[in-house]
Formats: C-alpha cells, sequence, structure tokens
C-alpha cells in the first residue's frame, strides 16, 4: 500500500517515545492490535473506553470514545496504514466524530488533524524494546508548530499510556 506522502518538514522535529516492556514481543503486538486488550489500557489514566469499530488491516478503522471521569466524551480514530506482525505497526490518528470523521482537537484548533505514527517492535532478551515516531500529516506552519511546542506534553501523557500498557502486561503475564 502506498503511504501518503508528508509534506517537507522545515523542522525535524518529531515525537519520538521509547520503552523496554517486559513482555515478549507477540504478546505486545497482541495488546496494540487486538480491541479487547486496547480496552485495558489505551488512553489516559482513569477514562472510560468504548470500541464502535475495529477493523485492523490496512485501511481499517479502529474508533473509539473516551469518557474523562468528568463525564466528557471524546472521539478518537486510527486508520491503519501497515500491519506487519510482529515488528511494526502504523496508523493515522485523529481526533473525531461519533461517524468517524477527523475534527479539530477540542483542546487547540491548532493541533494537526491527524498524526503518522509508526511503531516497532524489536525483541531483546524476551523483552520488547518499542519505539514510536509521530508526525503531523501535511501541517500548515501553526500546526507543526503547535506539535513541536507540545512534543513534550504528549511524551507525558504516552508516559500515563505506557504505564497502564506495563501494568496490563504484568497481569498477562501472571495469567
Amino acid at each position: 500500500m502506498k503511504l501518503k506522502p508528508l509534506r517537507p518538514q522545515k523542522s525535524d522535529a518529531e515525537l519520538i517515545v521509547t520503552r523496554t516492556l517486559d513482555a515478549p514481543r507477540e504478546l505486545v503486538f497482541e495488546v496494540f492490535t487486538q480491541s479487547e486488550h486496547l480496552l485495558q489500557w489505551w488512553g489516559p489514566q482513569g477514562y472510560e473506553m468504548d470500541v464502535a469499530r475495529f477493523e485492523p488491516q490496512p485501511e481499517g478503522v479502529f474508533l473509539y470514545s473516551q469518557k474523562s471521569p468528568e463525564g466528557q466524551l471524546m472521539w478518537g480514530k486510527f486508520v491503519y496504514e501497515e500491519i506487519a506482525k510482529p515488528d511494526r505497526l502504523v496508523y493515522r490518528n485523529s481526533f473525531s466524530d461519533a461517524e468517524g470523521h477527523a475534527i479539530r482537537a477540542p483542546f487547540n484548533v491548532n493541533w494537526p488533524l491527524e498524526i503518522r505514527n509508526v511503531y516497532t517492535f524489536e525483541a531483546k532478551d524476551g523483552k520488547t524494546f518499542m519505539t514510536l515516531r509521530g508526525v503531523p500529516i501535511d501541517p500548515t506552519k501553526k500546526e507543526r508548530k503547535t506539535f513541536e511546542a507540545a512534543i513534550e506534553m504528549v511524551k507525558g501523557g504516552f508516559a500515563g499510556t505506557l504505564g497502564q500498557l506495563e501494568e496490563y502486561l504484568s497481569k498477562l503475564a501472571k495469567k
């Protein structure tokens, strides 16, 4: 499948998150690509998640909602571009409405409409070294600046989500 080309960037800024997970690569890949697992760990801490659509295949959609402890409902969408078990996962991520149409982020109208996320999973001594690389797709100058300014904040959000992933993986290991 041909990926949508990225507009040339004036900056090399991209989101890069790495984590060594105490679980075999095949299991880590599974918890990233099966809805029953994603329901257990994906998203901000304390949020309740629901899956509306889940099609883990190229051009398939993962449409989900997240409800904050205060009752605020947010929708998100992945459009899968590549699923190369157990090595690599690529998807376009956006905020969306309940029908799956990409919308602007509720927290900033200058947030890029779509982000391409590329996950790689490398087996190392029974553990998995995961790398996430995220870049905006065709951002305007304002969107690119907004994204670059928020990289550390986004890393903090992923730290919480990946902490939940680690906790979930440890529960699976005990089964």
